[in-house]
């Protein structure tokens, strides 16, 4: 059974839709790959918007009108253990504006920006299981740092609109609980706390899914969160000072995915996602496609 739901589960590692700020999803999940197995998956995924959450009210995205979001994110997981497994992901993203040329010539701006973003490598372990009538309980920790690859940019006023990330490192420690019955069906829940260089505000984050993982078919939906510390700032609002990296950025995002093997260890997982709310945020809404291996 242990080796149907880590196949199954490919469908939550490789949906990595890589916001300009965030990941939309955690790369943490309740399922365990096993001793000596893993996955590697890459995802492609598209994200657009033209509206932002600002305090207290919404509004419309200035000089860059739209921002599309391209990127694609490269995910690896191996167990080194049963109760043990590493994760790594790396997104590369390209970030565009639709800013007219005079504009961009007038503030020195540019319509777009690209590159690597940020590789994240976790530590995950399986501290305790235990079985509730005919299903089974585990509760899992995991630790990573996430740090910049290459040297983006990120503080220059409002070009920051279209940055493709904060340039922070940011170390995170997660707890996750994970319920399964014999059917299939799955319930997972995660939380903790990520603490950020630089002026960029620490934040707990969330995330809670419910689903179904099988052998021929795995399908999810989930809730994402992030609460930012009260020391971050909000844009144009007092105490905001220009840089965007010290603001306070919250969100709840909602997203599915279903994932559908074709070959032996091959599968394609495709998925959507959307804020419903934030601070700080652009609103966007994103579509995901994605090829995974397992082994």
């Amino acid at each position: 059974m242990q080796h149907s739901y880590s196949f199954a589960g490919l469908a939550a590692l490789a949906l990595l839709a890589a916001a300009p700020r965030t990941q939309a999803q955690s790369i943490i999940t309740g399922f365990m790959a096993g001793k000596g197995h893993g996955s590697v998956a890459v995802t492609g995924t598209q994200e657009r918007y033209t509206t932002a959450y600002l305090v207290p009210e919404r509004v419309d995205v200035p000089i860059f009108k739209k921002i599309h979001v391209s990127s694609i994110s490269l995910f690896a997981n191996y167990g080194l253990t049963d109760k043990i497994e590493a994760v790594v992901s790396l997104p590369y993203i390209r970030s565009e504006g639709q800013a007219d040329d005079n504009v961009l010539k007038d503030q020195g701006y540019v319509n777009r920006r690209q590159g690597f973003q940020d590789l994240s490598a976790f530590l995950k372990f399986k501290s305790f299981t235990t079985e509730i009538g005919s299903s089974q309980l585990d509760l899992l920790g995991s630790v990573g740092v996430s740090t910049p690859l290459s040297d983006y940019k990120s503080a220059d006023g409002l070009q920051y609109i279209i940055a493709i990330g904060n340039r922070a490192t940011k170390l995170t420690t997660l707890g996750v609980a994970h319920i399964k019955t014999p059917s299939g069906v799955f319930l997972t829940g995660q939380a903790g706390y990520s603490l950020r260089s630089g002026r960029v505000p620490n934040a707990f984050v969330a995330e809670t899914k419910a689903g179904y993982a099988g052998i021929k078919f795995y399908a999810e939906a989930w809730a994402s969160f992030q609460k930012s510390a009260s020391t971050g700032t909000d844009i144009v609002q007092p105490g905001f000072d220009g840089n965007f990296t010290a603001t306070r950025v919250d969100y709840v995002r909602l997203g599915g995915s279903i994932f559908r093997p074709v070959a032996k260890g091959v599968g394609v997982v495709l998925g959507a996602s959307t804020y419903v709310a934030g601070r700080n945020i652009g609103k966007a809404t994103a579509g995901s496609l994605g090829v995974a291996y397992n082994f």
